[in-house]
């Protein structure tokens, strides 16, 4: 899926940029940062396994928010 490779991108980009944050955030907005990069293709993931729409829905709806907190 395109859109799972273009959010698999951005992972990387985010791991990227959080690295040059001081070391005094990585557990703060660096972690906080990276997980929610890495959960948006994680459900994208997720929910293309689903068999229902209703579930498949469910997971893009949790990726897209956290594409809102990146």
């Amino acid at each position: 899926m395109i859109v799972w490779q273009k959010a698999h991108q951005f992972v990387l980009s985010v791991y990227r940029y959080t690295a040059a944050f001081p070391k005094t955030e990585i557990y703060g907005l660096t972690s906080q940062f990276r997980r929610a990069a890495v959960s948006i293709p994680a459900n994208i993931a997720e929910g293309f396994k689903k068999r229902t729409k209703p579930d498949k829905a469910k997971f893009l709806n949790i990726a897209q928010g956290s594409n809102e907190v990146s």
